[in-house]
């Protein structure tokens, strides 16, 4: 029982620190919306600065404190000034790798000053042993226990009671209305990043008398920080202390009692980072005032003739390389597999995962046992490792059914770190009796000694084939059907799974192919040497790896190459110390600034830039065109199921507040049936609900004789139920043919897979061709979504909710913001779908002229209820709407 006291009490004191590190990532957040993940290497610089002033020069403790507290302030503000403000336009990816950036700067300038090892400092704070109920503890802990709850409160009270909290608050609501009542953004984003970096220097400088100064071990103490932080929804500092203390506790208890598993205790703040969002349900939203606009995507076409050629000389300059060369180009090619990866989970689906380090020792674990402990060959046990580690990919997927964007990325990075600590750390099962690593041996090929230690060009070669086809296979993945819906997810979850996407299923088959693809590169890093070293496995350089993803081009598939030559061992590196002897040293503090230089000038990467290039040199390729018909289809060939839509007893609550209210009505094909009321009436409120993006607390929906009450969007889709938004939200990142191809692809569940191979294409089906012919898109195909003026746009979402080929169709507001003219014609096509198409639809619209002209039935509603329903002379008529709709007209207004 006292040891179970005594480590309570440990653990407190290093919860403490856990959540003053919190504190400090919730100050920049709060006043910039941005997730610091550089936030421990800038509390590292302060306690090196510290540490050297005091150590080496003499300073004495307490001003080198100051010191490196100021340190550490001036690099969070540098790092407002340099990286964040330029990035406020930016998309929240590209934020958060400006942090990434920071980080890989700062650890690599205090790689280069101070080495990685291992100090032991000597701290200021008392320790005596002190007894405290039977049990015995280092005074210093209580100490820093007391620092914690001293400045918690202080800042509770400063964000609470001042000024300056209030306008951080009034910020982080609304920057436009904040800025207008005189708060500059700016100036709060900036003090905010100031204190909160000050914040990590001083816990610095108190944490590493306690566990040691070193630059990884306090940049790896920001996953213990974010779980604190995640647990005060990045907001409340009480909340934030109480779960840094929680995690600090339970940590210290494993610590001493779950000592047989190891990398238990260090795997507590991830399981704390997991319970948090699966408990919430949800992401905790970025605060931003522009959309986000994603980098650039390749369009995956392949030329062969100059990639064969490029093939054919890169074969020969391996073969006539030296070993030294040999080995770069092998560095070079494995690291470009690695960010492969992260070009189809990032670059194609919009996912931020940080765990592609992880997956590629995944991949080398397997490969390793099966070469080691059954002597399989290279070749099978390069395919088990690839083939073993898609399930583990998959489980990484989990939460992004659940979170997406910075969440993600905080999620993938703890698993990664509890991967390895549990298993790459573990030398029960990382090594082999002998080794540092699995003894895996020297490797033939088919019979022929590909070893990299004895013929490290053979190796270079069977690595430079296994990435041109994995290249290949990526590209054949973006042009095929699995690419439009893996762009369509990443560009609008929302949109895409009202055209039937199954996007659970979309970000799942992403994060697959990733694995494997990682996997790869994991195998071929282990298996150069005769030992499998997990050393070569740390999951925080999957934060670097994201780096040089973005420095290529994350949407690219040249991006990997051009990335990858900014990394130490590389070709890249191997040419700068022909240039400049020693300058492959820097290479890491080189891709760093190329990094921030990157996303400040060109977030596109390297990859468009060279794109455009080739574009110019290379003779143009036309764009393939859909098959059009030179004569109108029977009208049978565009003819909707006739399937009717009943809603019964429709209720919508959020909270306390009753949106929509028992609505019933029916849609039959061949039906305009409009829905208006007042603004806040609960009419989109309504089209959620029926299409399955609100839950209904009661009621039911049914599609002719199927019951879709339950089923989720994407079977709502398929079921017949096609809707449009208000907001448009078009795949932007998609040509208008594209957005018309996610909409009328229907690929079955093996076309994941035959894609891989060859990626299937069919023309347009009919109906979609008269479409095109009926919203006039024909001249506007291949053009991008962004070059359309506002009406095309408008009609380019009603002619993809169409293309899906709905019995139903709802539109929400498809008027808006068209000009009369614009509008009646709008009017005409809505007539032709429902008379002509035989479609049933569903008109939310504010213009009351436009419904009263097209709509066979009107059914008004006014705060939720539906206060009457009829034709539009009758709904026209009736009192209750003159009064709550269309106002106490005079009686020729209303004829």
């Amino acid at each position: 029982m006292d040891d179970v006291l005594r480590f309570a009490l440990l653990g407190l004191g290093l919860g403490a620190l856990y959540a003053l590190t919190a504190h400090g990532i919730v100050l920049v957040y709060r006043g910039s919306g941005v997730l610091n993940l550089a936030h421990g290497a800038i509390g590292m610089a302060g306690a090196y600065v510290q540490w050297e002033l005091s150590a080496q020069h003499g300073v004495p403790y307490w001003p080198a404190t100051v010191c490196g507290v100021i340190a550490s302030a001036l690099l969070g503000l540098l790092t407002h000034l340099l990286v964040i403000r330029p990035l406020r336009r930016a998309s929240s990816l590209a934020r958060l790798v400006g942090t990434l950036a920071v980080f890989i700067v700062i650890t690599a300038v205090a790689v280069k000053r101070y080495g990685d090892s291992l100090e032991l400092v000597p701290g200021k704070l008392p320790t005596k042993l002190l007894d405290i109920a039977g049990a015995t503890v280092s005074e210093d802990r209580v100490w820093l226990l007391a620092i914690a709850v001293v400045i918690t409160v202080g800042l509770h009270l400063l964000y609470r009671h001042t000024l300056f909290g209030l306008g951080t608050t009034a910020v982080a609501e609304n920057e436009g209305i904040a800025a207008s009542l005189g708060w500059s953004p700016d100036l709060i984003a900036g003090a905010n990043w100031t204190l909160g970096s000050a914040l990590a220097g001083l816990t610095g400088i108190l944490i590493v008398p306690v566990i040691g100064l070193s630059v990884s071990g306090l940049t790896t103490l920001l996953l213990s920080a974010l779980a604190a932080a995640l647990v005060g929804r990045f907001s409340s500092f009480p909340v934030t202390l109480a779960g840094g203390l929680v995690i600090g506790v339970v940590q210290s208890e494993l610590t001493r009692f779950g000592s047989g598993v190891t990398g238990l205790a260090s795997s507590v703040p991830f399981l704390f980072i997991a319970l948090v969002l699966v408990a919430r349900g949800r992401a905790l939203p970025l605060r931003g005032t522009f959309l986000d606009r994603l980098p650039a995507l390749g369009t995956g076409r392949v030329r062969p003739v100059p990639l064969v050629l490029a093939v054919v000389v890169a074969l020969v300059l391996v073969s006539v390389s030296t070993p030294l060369w040999a080995d770069a180009i092998t560095n070079t090619l494995v690291l470009s597999l690695i960010i492969l990866s992260i070009v189809v989970v990032t670059g194609y689906a919009g996912q931020v995962s940080l765990a592609a380090y992880a997956l590629a020792g995944t991949g080398a674990f397997i490969a390793g046992h099966a070469a080691a402990d059954w002597g399989w060959p290279f070749e099978l046990a390069l395919l088990a490792g690839v083939l073993g580690t898609v399930p583990i990919g998959l489980l990484f997927a989990l939460p992004a059914v659940r979170t997406r964007g910075v969440n993600l990325a905080i999620i993938t990075l703890g698993l990664g770190t509890t991967l390895e600590a549990m298993v790459f750390q573990n030398t029960d099962l990382a090594t082999t009796p002998g080794s540092d690593g699995i003894a895996v041996g020297k490797q033939t090929l088919f019979g022929i000694s590909i070893s990299g230690v004895d013929h490290p060009q053979r190796y270079a070669t069977v690595v430079l084939l296994l990435f041109v086809a994995a290249t290949l296979v990526v590209a054949n993945v973006r042009r095929g059907r699995t690419g439009r819906r893996l762009v369509a997810v990443r560009a609008n979850e929302r949109a895409a799974a009202a055209l039937g996407i199954d996007v659970r299923a979309v970000k799942l088959y992403a994060f697959g192919l990733s694995a494997a693809v990682a996997a790869l590169a994991g195998v071929l890093i282990g298996f150069r040497s005769t030992s499998v070293v997990f050393a070569d496995f740390a999951s925080f350089d999957s934060i670097t790896a994201l780096g040089l993803a973005v420095i290529g081009g994350a949407g690219f598939l040249v991006g990997p190459l051009f990335g990858a030559t900014f990394a130490a061992g590389t070709v890249g590196a191997r040419f700068g110390d022909l240039i400049l002897p020693g300058l492959s040293d820097w290479m890491p503090l080189i891709g760093g600034v190329a990094l921030v230089l990157t996303l400040v000038g060109n977030q596109d990467g390297i990859g468009r830039e060279v794109g455009k290039g080739a574009a110019r040199l290379l003779p143009k390729r036309p764009a393939p065109a859909p098959e059009l018909l030179s004569e109108e289809p029977e009208p049978e060939t565009h003819r909707a199921a006739p399937l009717a839509l009943r809603v019964q007893g429709l209720t919508v609550r959020y909270g306390g507040v009753v949106a929509v209210d028992g609505l019933s009505f029916d849609v039959e094909p061949g039906r305009v049936v409009g829905l208006i009321g007042p603004n806040g009436a609960g009419k989109t409120s309504a089209i959620d609900a029926v299409t399955g993006f609100t839950r209904a607390a009661s009621g039911t929906v049914r599609l002719g004789e199927r019951d879709l009450t339950r089923l989720p969007v994407h079977r709502r889709a398929g079921a017949g139920v096609s809707r449009s938004f208000q907001s448009l939200e078009l795949f932007e990142d998609m040509t208008v043919l594209d957005n018309l191809y996610a909409a009328c692809d229907r690929p079955g569940p093996w076309a994941y897979l035959t894609d891989l191979v060859r990626p299937g294409r069919r023309p347009l089906p009919a109906h979609v061709l008269v479409a095109v012919r009926e919203f006039g898109l024909r001249d506007s195909l291949h053009r991008p979504v962004g070059d359309l003026s506002y009406g095309e746009r408008r009609l380019l979402a009603i002619a993809r909710a169409v293309a899906a080929a709905p019995s139903v169709l709802l539109l929400d507001e498809p008027a808006a913001g068209l000009s009369d003219d614009e509008t009646r014609e709008l009017a005409a096509l809505v007539r032709r779908l429902a008379e002509d198409w035989g479609m049933g639809v569903l008109l939310v619209e504010h213009d009351v002229d436009m419904v009263m002209s097209v709509c066979d039935e009107v059914v008004v509603l006014d705060f939720g209820r539906r206060i009457c329903a009829g034709t539009p002379q009758e709904v026209r008529r009736d009192p209750a709407v003159r009064a709550a709709y269309l106002g106490d007209l005079e009686p020729e207004a209303l004829a």
